[in-house]
């Protein structure tokens, strides 16, 4: 990076010599740009949020295959936190900030309907919701369909938007009032509108050093991969949902860190006979649209892992090679038999997901390693849950995560598998319950046995989020609870199974 640049709000925006520790957040207030606030510094709140132009996916996301590597022809802007975001990661990079959405004398159409509806109040919140909902004004898709639920507007509006914004005075109902009152579509002179038509710019690859420290963009997976090899303690990042929290609460900083969120050989989907692959650096997000609803356990946990702010960036190589034992998606796959795909300079290996996690935030992958892509086998189990109990609905981290894969023909459990979040060092298996159910009827008597099975699996400690009491109890009620809310077409699609 001889001359690293963003451009922020249309205007190029010098990077060089931006510390690797340097959120978003800060840079683009240094610049004058206080409309982004700081309010938890760890992507809870939202009140960071920016709008990033990302490429637009194109190809069928339903079907067997998508560009999702970023060679679309468009634009679509996607709103994330700034304080997690590094600086240095926006080389190359557009950023909008509420700034640039619209001024007091020519307000945008998001910021008029909540100063119309009584959307603010302090203030404080507000260009970060200004920013979200715009990113959702602007989605690819959003049409008006002339009918509301609790969470979507007659106008198209996905509330869920804005899950990982908070309001501290306000209140939601003004808030949603706005949402929903904006126009199913963007006028086709709206700026932001004509911009998806053209491409997103490309992240650009190089290096940018200050106080010390550098920050890595390489430009495809073997440069990657030969700097790991070179750095064995360098800090790998994507979405830095993570490593942000650790950079901004903990002030840890590390002498290199290496970008791969945006490397093409990690940002591969395909389906196949007998397998879904999904790359590793896809973000949640992406990952959600292109299944679409085909593996309806991750349908089941995308919701519920923290917000779309979040999803938006962070990945799903990230949240497995973090090895959190609170992380949301290693239930889900462990009960899937996912497998992860470890690249290095010499090679690649396959390793069942369940021999994956080795200890608390350790894992088999090696310092030259790095996760390339995740394996769900085909076919699914047509009986499957996701249960996650938090403090909060959306955007908190789980004290219990249940993931259910069951194979019930013939009202007989011919296999399960069972993955748990929150109740051990490590994401796990829960293999005794597994056996419990295995070849027995699928009745409320076998149920009620294994869950009491259920209850004593793992090794859970009481913290601020939980009791040991409480997870070991949850743990029980998530197996009757996937049995209560058992749907008899299920239970049919297994027999024929």
């Amino acid at each position: 990076m001889d001359t690293p640049t963003a451009t922020v709000n249309g205007t190029d925006r010098p990077l060089a010599g931006t510390p690797a520790y340097t959120s978003a957040l800060t840079w683009l207030r240094a610049l004058g740009l206080t409309g982004a606030k700081e309010g938890c510094n760890e992507g809870e709140c939202g009140a960071c949020s920016v709008l990033l132009a990302r490429p637009a996916p194109t190809g069928d996301l339903a079907g067997d295959g998508a560009d999702l590597a970023g060679g679309g022809a468009g634009t679509e802007w996607t709103a994330v936190n700034a304080c997690l975001l590094p600086a240095a990661a926006l080389a190359g990079q557009e950023v909008v900030t509420a700034e640039g959405l619209g001024t007091s004398r020519d307000l945008h159409p998001v910021q008029r309907e909540l100063a119309h509806r009584g959307g603010s109040q302090c203030g404080y919140c507000t260009p970060g919701f200004v920013c979200s909902m715009a990113a959702e004004y602007y989605r690819p898709g959003r049409t008006a369909n002339g009918t509301a639920d609790p969470e979507h507007g007659p106008n198209g509006f996905d509330l869920h938007a804005l899950s990982g914004n908070l309001c501290r005075c306000t209140g939601y109902r003004p808030i949603r009032d706005a949402a929903f009152a904006l126009a199913a579509q963007a006028p086709a002179d709206d700026p932001l509108a004509v911009r998806r038509a053209g491409p997103a710019p490309r992240p650009s690859p190089g290096r940018n050093d200050a106080e010390g420290a550098a920050f890595v963009r390489p430009a495809t997976l073997a440069d990657a991969l030969a700097v790991l090899a070179e750095h064995p303690a360098a800090v790998v990042v994507a979405g830095s949902t993570d490593w942000g929290v650790e950079v901004n609460l903990r002030a840890a900083r590390a002498p290199l860190t290496v970008a791969v969120d945006r490397l093409p050989e990690l940002r591969g989907f395909a389906v196949d006979a007998d397998r879904i692959e999904l790359g590793a650096a896809l973000t949640l997000t992406e990952v959600e649209r292109a299944l679409d609803g085909r593996v309806p356990l991750l349908a089941a946990a995308f919701p519920l892992f923290a917000s779309r702010l979040i999803r938006n960036a962070a990945t799903l190589g990230g949240n497995l090679a973090t090895a959190s034992p609170i992380g949301d998606t290693p239930p889900a796959l462990l009960a899937l038999d996912a497998t992860v795909l470890l690249a290095a300079a010499d090679g690649e290996r396959e390793v069942p997901l369940a021999e994956f996690f080795t200890g608390y935030r350790q894992t088999v992958r090696r310092p030259d390693e790095l996760i390339r892509a995740v394996r769900i086998p085909l076919p699914l189990a047509p009986l499957t849950g996701f249960h996650k109990i938090a403090k909060r609905r959306f955007d908190d981290i789980s004290s219990v995560a249940v993931g259910f894969a069951l194979d019930v023909a013939d009202g007989v459990v011919r296999r399960a598998r069972i993955g748990l979040g929150g109740v051990a060092a490590t994401p796990v298996r829960a293999l005794r319950t597994e056996e419990a159910l295995t070849g027995r009827p699928w009745t409320e008597g076998t149920v009620r046995a294994a869950a009491e099975v259920m209850a004593a699996e793992g090794t859970p400690m009481d913290d601020h989020r939980a009791s040991a009491a409480y997870r070991s109890a949850m743990l029980g009620q998530a197996l009757l609870k996937l049995w209560a809310r058992t749907d008899e077409a299920q239970l049919d699609l297994g027999g024929r199974a």
